[in-house]
């Protein structure tokens, strides 16, 4: 072969291998060996918050699982919008997941973003914490009956705290009062900032129920203070087995739960998504990950991706359901 032609061959061989480098390149994680490099956990939430440090502990975890670093990375402001609206636009490669949490099904119906669960490709439940009815160990109120029996018969007088007005456990409260065809605004919701001060605001007899989850709750039960009349879950907490749920004590099937799950852009490949699928699970299988959930005093749940899908759908219709019965959807 001439000099000349046998450096064109050549110069045409190295660019085709160029070529399909860059095809390889451009490929979906799907037809690679996923991961092959870092991907980033996004938190919608502040950096020492609950949900960043239920990300930072998944993100520890999932990396011994995947073989690759996992960064979280706070995305924080507009209540929530701005770190979902990160996850639900990143590339649907595998290298950008996310925490989600149970404001995704709240933010819609108050106009503040389109994004909803199905905006998503659910990856995994991984940690909830059902909304509970507390009231002072002094209390009169010994059963959930006895308290909607005040209610109905003292609309107003009866007054509740434990978060924002039209947050969380706001419409926990309010749920089970509208599923038990009681108007919501009977129990008139005194905002407070988080679960803490609404539980001392209780204690001291500034208000007489905290609908708050019973890790929050934990340490004034045990210290005798606080006495938990139910759950609203379908299965009895697994720290406090003897309070029963709604549906024991009344017969309600109503639930309420904050709650944290995987997720990522819709769109990513199925075979990537069971891989991350298969490693959340193990994630939250682990004795690192159980341990450090009790310590913080957080319920550890897992549920597949698509019984995530179905449990966010569930979810936003009774979040919606109940914000509007106390006008808060726009």
């Amino acid at each position: 072969m001439p000099q000349q032609s046998r450096r064109s061959f050549v110069a045409r061989t190295a660019g085709v291998v160029a070529g399909l480098a860059l095809v390889a390149a451009a490929l979906p994680a799907s037809a690679q060996n996923y991961p092959t490099r870092p991907i980033t956990l996004v938190c919608p939430w502040g950096a020492g918050g609950g949900t960043d440090a239920t990300a930072r502990i998944i993100a520890s975890l999932l990396e011994k699982e995947l073989g690759q670093p996992v960064t979280v990375v706070n995305r924080t402001g507009g209540s929530g919008v701005v770190g979902h609206s990160a996850i639900a636009s990143a590339a649907p490669d595998g290298y950008t997941i996310g925490l989600a949490t149970v404001e995704i099904g709240m933010m819609h119906w108050q106009g503040l973003t389109d994004l909803t669960g199905a905006s998503y490709t659910p990856i995994g439940l991984v940690n909830a914490d059902p909304a509970g009815v507390q009231v002072r160990t002094e209390s009169p109120y010994k059963t959930v009956n006895d308290l909607l029996a005040a209610v109905k018969a003292n609309p107003g007088k009866i007054k509740a705290s434990g978060t924002g007005q039209g947050g969380i456990w706001h419409l926990a409260i309010a749920g089970l009062l509208r599923d038990q065809k009681i108007d919501p605004a009977s129990v008139p919701w005194v905002p407070s900032n988080g679960a803490a001060p609404g539980l001392q605001d209780m204690i001291a007899g500034g208000v007489d129920l905290a609908p708050v989850s019973l890790p929050e709750s934990r340490s004034l039960i045990d210290a005798g203070k606080v006495r938990s009349l139910a759950i609203m879950a379908e299965e009895p907490s697994a720290l406090y087995p003897n309070v029963p749920t709604l549906k024991k004590a009344i017969g309600s099937d109503w639930t309420m739960a904050a709650w944290r799950g995987i997720v990522a852009p819709k769109g990513l490949p199925a075979d990537v998504r069971d891989k991350l699928a298969a490693s959340i699970k193990k994630v939250a299988a682990s004795k690192e990950y159980n341990d450090f959930m009790s310590k913080q005093g957080y319920g550890v749940i897992y549920e597949s991706p698509d019984d995530l899908a179905k449990f966010m759908g569930k979810s936003d219709a009774d979040l919606g359901a109940t914000m509007k019965a106390v006008g808060l959807v726009k």
